[in-house]
């Protein structure tokens, strides 16, 4: 119990903080938010996505879960993303992977089972699928962060490809989907140069 209080007198210093800087940016907060963006990043917990965008509370949007994955039959994905494009009117749509990801690395040496091993499965077919890219490198670390770009690709293509965005740019709703990778070791974030702005 120790920890919990630790962690509630650290949300109270925070707030007291944030007060001060910004008086009333709390109440301004409770009434309404219209953030600009949805970030779609792993759950891993070097990866804070507000803090690595340096972005306040209100801003962002983020939805996380194990490997970063848009899985079409995740309802819990597809109701954020709905909820993101359709009533908050997000302009962006980031998905980002990062270095070092354990989801990654548990598909790509197949050491999953149960639950872990079914929600990984999209990262098995992208391998069988680009087996013969994967295999040309020089070794697993490699193949993991090769594989980790390809799944962002893949992932920013099942957000474009996500109905709720389709109708979005049918009705010229201005929205861009975007693929990033962020790097453990150096705390960058980089574009992977793959960016959708409309159904075609």
């Amino acid at each position: 119990m120790d920890e919990i209080n630790l962690l509630l007198k650290q949300n109270r210093a925070w707030a007291e903080q944030r007060e001060q800087e910004e008086p009333g940016c709390f109440a301004r907060l409770a009434n309404s938010q219209s953030p600009e963006y949805l970030w779609i990043g792993c759950i891993d917990s070097r990866m804070p996505a507000e803090r690595l965008t340096g972005l306040e509370p209100g801003r962002m949007l983020v939805y996380r879960n194990i490997a970063n994955l848009v899985n079409p039959a995740d309802t819990s994905c597809m109701s954020a993303i709905q909820f993101a494009v359709d009533v908050l009117k997000v302009k962006h749509i980031i998905v980002s992977g990062h270095t070092n990801c354990g989801g990654v690395t548990a598909a790509l040496k197949r050491d999953a089972d149960g639950q872990l091993e079914e929600w990984l499965h999209p990262l098995h077919e992208l391998c069988e699928h680009h087996n013969e890219q994967l295999e040309s490198l020089n070794d697993d670390s490699e193949r993991a962060e090769r594989l980790c770009e390809l799944s962002i690709e893949q992932q920013v293509l099942n957000v474009a490809e996500n109905p709720v965005v389709q109708k979005a740019w049918k009705r010229g709703q201005k929205l861009s989907v975007h693929g990033c990778v962020y790097d453990v070791s150096t705390g960058e974030l980089r574009s992977l140069g793959i960016q959708v702005n409309s159904a075609e």
